[in-house]
């Protein structure tokens, strides 16, 4: 009526109101304060930060003479006695045998080196070493277990064989059982054209002639980096997965999503290039609970700051730096020779690009179709990003405290 005052409704409680949703509550909130909050906790345990029940590649120095093969390998010999699956882990506490591996851990260097050639008929059984077709029988020459004191930090074991080659010239051939985990051979001998090759659980080496440097083209070498780059994203890299998601669920539109990636690759481009030349040595036991760090903050960044600004830029790039480290240490295992390192750096890098992408495209493919609906935020990209932040949490606290 004309002159009268509208009548409105009660105010309904902000937070209660469906039109209102939770997550845009909490981005009036200061994100500095929430993230100090929660993350202040376990910035405190990272300085007892620890990775002594992570599971590495095994590292083999291999020698091919006319008559014999020689190999050093350079792996955990906790887990290789206690039977450890080092194929579908790689952190011993989510074995059932951890138990086991922590009570070898414990024992001296020299009770675990009694303790390694006491197994070593059932652990060279294991050992799939040929010459053609002919397999051959591994001699143990020795085994040195690392002089590591701190219990809490892993150690190595040095173990080293031969093995005599029948007549003629087969070439050899290296594997071992899927248990003992992925497997990174370095010949020896070869100068600045040694043969390396990252072998995934049930992989053989290529045929290595006796007595002969296995010369590998810069294209071939190129192409097999590609491969393991990629395979160090899809499925090896899982922690990388998830912080690439993180990007990802900030926003569907292409120029923030296309920006925050390129930053990312430059960043982990350059580091990855430094640390591989030397440049930059900073520990794992630093790097890597700092990179689970990463994926919980852009997944919070993703929940309480929605609207992207140079800030977010900043946060992908520096965070990318520290993937770099963490990619660094794959390829470094690798041992590329000097003559073979652009290519072999320029072809990882480019295969974890490829990785990267196909994890993108994946996601589009699975949600993509609903960026424009009005609840895609509320429904697929809040709670993905809380998930994504939970695992990353975890992920932290399992390389820090839960490590010791």
């Amino acid at each position: 009526m004309p002159g009268r005052k509208s009548r409105r409704s009660a105010p309904r409680s902000i937070i209660a109101s469906s039109e209102y949703p939770l997550s845009l509550f909490l981005s009036k909130l200061r994100l500095p304060v929430l993230l100090s909050t929660i993350l202040a906790p376990l910035w405190l345990a990272l300085a007892g930060a620890a990775t002594a029940h992570e599971l590495r590649p095994a590292v083999s120095d291999i020698e091919v003479s006319a008559e014999s093969l020689t190999m050093t390998v350079t792996l955990s010999g906790e887990a290789v006695v206690t039977g450890i699956d080092q194929s579908a882990l790689d952190d011993t506490n989510e074995s059932p045998l951890s138990d086991d591996y922590d009570a070898l851990r414990a024992l001296p260097p020299e009770q675990l080196a009694e303790r390694f050639t006491a197994a070593w008929p059932e652990i060279a059984a294991g050992l799939d070493l040929r010459s053609g077709p002919e397999r051959l029988s591994p001699d143990l020459q020795s085994v040195e277990v690392v002089d590591e004191p701190d219990p809490a930090l892993p150690r190595d074991s040095r173990v080293t064989f031969t093995a005599t080659l029948p007549q003629g010239d087969a070439p050899v051939t290296v594997g071992w059982q899927d248990s003992y985990g992925p497997l990174v051979i370095r010949q020896v001998g070869a100068g600045e054209d040694a043969y390396t090759a990252y072998l995934n659980p049930g992989d053989r080496s290529e045929p290595l002639p006796r007595g002969e440097v296995v010369n590998e083209s810069h294209v071939s070498t190129f192409l097999r980096y590609i491969v393991i780059g990629f395979e160090h994203i899809i499925p090896m890299g899982l922690d990388h997965i998830l912080f690439v998601l993180g990007l990802f669920f900030f926003s569907l539109h292409l120029r923030p999503l296309l920006l925050q990636v390129t930053a990312f690759t430059l960043a982990h481009t350059a580091t990855l290039a430094l640390a591989s030349l030397g440049l930059v040595t900073i520990p794992a036991t630093i790097v890597e609970p700092l990179i689970a760090l990463s994926i919980t903050y852009v997944a919070i960044e993703n929940i309480l700051r929605p609207k992207l600004g140079w800030w977010r830029y900043a946060v992908v790039f520096g965070f990318g730096l520290l993937h770099g480290l963490g990619f660094a240490y794959m390829l470094g295992d690798l041992g590329l020779s000097p003559a073979r390192f652009v290519t072999g750096l320029i072809g990882f890098n480019v295969g974890v690009e490829f990785g990267q992408l196909t994890v993108i495209l994946a996601a589009l493919v699975l949600v993509g179709w609903a960026g424009r609906k009005v609840w895609y935020r509320r429904v697929i990209a809040v709670p993905a990003s809380i998930f994504i932040a939970l695992v990353g949490a975890y992920w932290f606290l399992e390389r820090t405290v839960l490590a010791i």
